[in-house]
């Protein structure tokens, strides 16, 4: 039986602890039973935008594809924007892919790398929208917080974790308490501490160092 990886994307923390994975999941596993693949892995990016920044998840696919421990050498998405929205961004990742042989399958698009014109103009017309779709979210928001600015003289910007998450204050200043006959749990014991009970950032990724200095110099100011 032919095998092939899955990879999956939502692009905000939201989508993350939404239907955005389950439904892509179950995209890419039905097809695969239709067409009689077995998929070996799906590789899941939580949380990040379309940019090639930080794509860990792509990442460590590209690596497994080009070790090719496995035999595979297709990969199947839902559908193309998972990719990318930004069109040369996607144009990038397949034309890589291309070079190294990989079959990579949309469940809605098809091939992606068939050797068709008519394959590719749709390709890159689909991205194009994709695009247009992103660069008029930013925009619409761009816009209502000019709208904003201009009625209350202000826009709101990002809450802080005070604002929006009190528990993690509160355990922050507990595990941060220093006990009468010891010493206080050192910063990066206090990140270790809540990564294990697993907190996460506005972001929904693990906490960082500098995250929790941030958080507990403001804690510090607020008295």
């Amino acid at each position: 039986m032919k095998k092939a990886y899955g990879y999956i994307r939502v692009s905000g923390k939201g989508q993350v602890s939404g239907d955005g994975f389950t439904r892509q999941e179950k995209a890419i596993k039905d097809y695969a039973k239709a067409n009689g693949i077995a998929i070996e892995h799906i590789y899941r990016e939580k949380g990040v935008s379309g940019t090639l920044k930080n794509r860990p998840a792509l990442t460590e696919m590209m690596i497994d594809l080009e070790q090719n421990g496995h035999g595979i050498h297709t990969v199947i998405i839902e559908r193309i924007d998972r990719l990318a929205r930004d069109l040369m961004i996607q144009e990038t990742i397949l034309d890589d892919m291309q070079k190294k042989s990989i079959e990579i399958i949309s469940v809605t698009d098809g091939d992606l790398l068939e050797d068709d014109p008519t394959r590719k103009l749709v390709r890159q017309v689909l991205g194009a929208i994709a695009e247009y779709d992103k660069e008029m979210t930013v925009q619409k928001l761009r816009a209502a917080r000019n709208r904003k600015r201009v009625l209350n003289g202000k826009c709101e910007g990002r809450k802080s974790y005070h604002e929006t998450d009190p528990v993690l204050i509160a355990e922050i200043k507990r595990l941060r308490r220093k006990p009468k006959n010891g010493k206080r749990l050192s910063l990066q014991k206090t990140v270790d501490a809540l990564n294990e009970a697993g907190y996460k950032t506005a972001t929904g990724l693990e906490f960082t160092l500098p995250i929790i200095k941030n958080i507990i110099f403001k804690t510090m100011k607020k008295g």
